[in-house]
């Protein structure tokens, strides 16, 4: 009887049939969270890419003297708004989901003291706009150049199923600046 039980037991671990089916039920889960993830990552980084394109747009805008496409008489913290406001449209992105940055950037006002180092509201509440600031300091004493920057923030939401950062909401930070052109 004992060797009858050795000889079934023996005989059901040299057995083979099935454990595919079983390697692939332990390894399928997990290559479907790999793949999602990569998903989620790359809609992540579109959305960076587009928020950044977005603040470029704003501050060449914001700085330009003679902006043919803006509302005549706009300053050019409302001409960087519309800008970022257009290009994240442009992109299906709703632009009232921007908001300002945690720590707006920490700048110089130029040396003519036409600018604001703080964020300009004026436009809107949500894109922080910093007109007549410091973009570079030459050596010598010289005066630098003067441009504008515009910053924001623009959240994503990851969703994986399982897993600890699920649909939790991450702020991407977007941030450009341009000088001003004087022709």
């Amino acid at each position: 009887m004992l060797t009858s039980a050795r000889n079934i037991s023996r005989r059901l671990a040299a057995e083979t049939r099935g454990a595919e089916i079983a390697e692939a039920a332990a390894v399928m889960p997990v290559m479907f969270m790999v793949l999602l993830g990569i998903f989620w990552f790359g809609q992540a980084f579109s959305i960076y890419g587009t928020i950044t394109r977005a603040a470029q747009e704003g501050a060449r805008a914001g700085a330009a003297p003679h902006c043919t496409t803006c509302a005549s008489g706009t300053s050019s913290s409302v001409n960087a708004y519309n800008a970022v406001e257009a290009a994240l449209n442009a992109a299906k992105l709703d632009a009232s989901n921007a908001r300002y940055p945690v720590a707006p950037p920490s700048v110089t006002a130029c040396p003519s003291g036409t600018g604001s180092t703080t964020c300009d509201s004026t436009a809107s509440g949500t894109i922080c706009v910093q007109t007549g600031i410091e973009l570079s300091n030459t050596t010598g004493g010289a005066t630098g150049v003067c441009g504008v920057s515009v910053s924001f923030q623009y959240p994503f939401q990851f969703v994986l199923p399982y897993a600890s950062i699920s649909n939790q909401k991450i702020w991407l930070t977007a941030s450009a600046h341009a000088r001003v052109e004087t022709q």
